[in-house]
């Protein structure tokens, strides 16, 4: 084994989770919207296409490999809406990106928020890890910062939780339950996705939060981290869990800019994640200085150095120069390569090409091999 070759995740080439939907996919998904197809025909067509883009996966190298979210039209609500207290519903309008609008799509707690034991992405790791032969097979799920900082105190029922402790305890044991019932499906590595982190350090997006009922929005930080390490305190030791921060990725797109040091020293300092997958691939994310407060130890920053927003095949050069900036603030044993973020975090995708895509995936394992080969 090399030593680019980790023994356990996060990888040094490694990928945040999802992938443009192939053609099959977008059209298997639109004919089971108009009754053409059933569910059960449905899941084949995304079996098919989950087991083409697994081997593709570790025909690339890659140690780690997804799903692509196949099953899901967005990366956190289709897991969000299944919790019990949760439900989905039809706002006025969409998410707001820099110059695009999601399609109209919201959550809010109407009840207890708890786990729920027949969620479907459980049997959706099952069946991707039956799949996943050579290589690692890896979960991603929202964190729980993003379900209070998506809903915020107006859409979280005041006749459920007068008290918000409450709230923010039944939150942490949600995920909690969350993460042994993936463990118990067989999962050893889980990544949790969170943009809330990314908001913080964004002025525009703390008065957003201000606008959505949230008097304090700049302490957040501490209850999201206490939350983060209550559902995390009793999780089995053979289980890795990572947490990728984004800015948001719609269609090429991003809501917050900001560098890290707002929260650095209590999202590196203070959370008790075995990794954390951190956007850095454009001067949105700001400089590496933050890492100084990641403990030196067993804890890995997997710098998203290639962007998944465009098909232009980033520079090996320019990449490990950034590489060597990263270093002066954090040792190279714990640093790894991946991604910014996925390449279609809902099922519209990034405006790239699936060749594209795979020859970003190409690339960051060979650079990875050099580097750390």
């Amino acid at each position: 084994m090399s030593r680019s070759e980790q023994p356990r995740p996060p990888f040094r080439a490694d990928m945040v989770g999802s992938l443009l939907r192939s053609e099959a996919i977008k059209s298997a998904r639109q004919q089971h919207h108009v009754h053409e197809i059933s569910a059960e025909q449905l899941r084949q067509v995304e079996n098919d296409e989950i087991r083409r883009v697994v081997a593709r996966q570790e025909s690339l190298g890659l140690k780690a490999v997804t799903d692509g979210e196949f099953r899901r039209a967005w990366w956190h609500f289709d897991f969000l809406e299944q919790l019990h207290g949760v439900e989905g519903y039809t706002p006025e309008q969409g998410i707001q990106f820099q110059g695009r609008q999601t399609p109209s799509r919201g959550i809010r707690v109407v009840d207890r928020v708890r786990f729920n034991p027949e969620h479907t992405m459980l049997n959706d790791f099952r069946f991707l890890d039956e799949v996943a032969q050579q290589s690692v097979a890896k979960m991603t799920i929202p964190s729980p910062s993003v379900l209070h900082f998506r809903v915020g105190r107006e859409q979280i029922s005041r006749d459920v939780y007068p008290d918000m402790d409450a709230f923010f305890e039944d939150l942490a044991e949600a995920w909690r339950q969350a993460i042994h019932a993936f463990h118990a499906a067989g999962c050893r590595y889980l990544q949790l996705d969170d943009t809330v982190w990314a908001y913080l350090c964004s002025e525009k997006e703390l008065e957003a939060a201000r606008q959505r009922g949230e008097e304090q929005p700049e302490q957040l930080q501490y209850r999201y981290a206490a939350v983060l390490n209550r559902a995390l305190r009793d999780r089995p030791e053979d289980l890795h869990v990572s947490l990728h921060v984004c800015r948001g990725n719609f269609r090429s797109t991003w809501i917050s800019e900001g560098g890290y040091e707002p929260v650095a020293e209590t999202l590196l300092g203070g959370v008790n994640v075995d990794a954390f997958f951190l956007e850095y691939d454009s001067d949105r994310a700001g400089g590496f200085e933050p890492l100084r407060f990641l403990p030196r130890g067993h804890q890995q920053v997997v710098l998203g150095l290639v962007t998944t927003k465009t098909g232009e095949l980033e520079s090996k050069a320019d990449i490990r120069h950034r590489f060597e900036e990263a270093a002066h603030h954090v040792p190279m044993e714990q640093l790894c390569l991946s991604p910014q973020c996925g390449f279609a975090s809902t099922e519209e995708g990034n405006l790239l090409t699936e060749e594209q895509q795979w020859a970003k995936l190409a690339m960051i394992v060979e650079l990875a091999d050099e580097i750390w080969g």
